[in-house]
């Protein structure tokens, strides 16, 4: 098993810097008969404000570090260490390594893996890529809506490249949980969180500077 969570990763992730990969929650969906609904989009056809937004609020750092926040990842691992119920500290390079070969749920062991598959993740692919394969890959709704385009078809009606500051931050605060969050019918806590979310990306948007190309995002 060891084997194939080393050898598995080596050969698959130099491939996605040109092949569109699955995740395992969706191997999973496909393996039982679920419902499944992608449709890959890439990263300059997803709205800038939606992309601004996903970095503020998961990872913030992503275009400063190398796969994995080592301050954050020291303090997690203090407060683990004294006892604390120890949370946070994943980066984004570490969720698109755990929904590409790992498993879900809280996981010390898992955790573990996280780190050295994200470094291996950020050494071989581009900042851009690695987020455009998060955005399409990340369960975004209920019914396996998977990918922003499906995510936001599902609660908006509308396509994924043009997004109002509201819908780019109402979508981004359902990735924690997109079984309960339905951004398409916000509750007013929902709607609190996500105007934090949207204060937050217009007051640093410079730090997503990484996924335009030299461009100015249009926001």
């Amino acid at each position: 098993m060891l084997a194939v969570l080393i050898v598995l990763p080596v050969v698959l992730v130099p491939l996605y810097l040109v092949v569109d990969p699955i995740s395992t929650p969706m191997f999973a969906r496909y393996l039982t008969g679920q419902r499944v609904e992608r449709d890959w989009r890439d990263i300059d056809a997803i709205s800038d404000r939606l992309k601004v937004s996903v970095v503020m609020s998961e990872d913030g750092q992503f275009c400063r570090h190398q796969g994995v926040d080592l301050g954050a990842l020291r303090d997690e691992i203090k407060t683990f260490m004294a006892g604390g119920d120890a949370r946070g500290a994943s980066t984004i390079s570490m969720q698109v390594a755990r929904n590409l070969f790992l498993w879900q749920g809280r996981s010390v062991i898992r955790k573990a893996l996280e780190v050295p598959l994200a470094l291996y993740l950020d050494l071989v692919l581009p900042k851009r890529r690695i987020m455009e394969i998060y955005l399409n890959i990340a369960e975004w709704g209920p019914d396996g809506e998977f990918g922003i385009e499906a995510g936001v078809k599902a609660a908006f009606g509308v396509d994924a490249d043009a997004l109002s500051w509201e819908r780019a931050s109402l979508m981004t605060v359902t990735l924690p949980n997109p079984h309960v969050r339905k951004p398409g019918h916000p509750t007013a806590g929902l709607r609190r969180i996500a105007s934090i979310i949207t204060a937050r990306a217009q007051q640093y948007s410079d730090r997503a500077w990484c996924l335009f190309d030299g461009r100015a995002p249009e926001l």
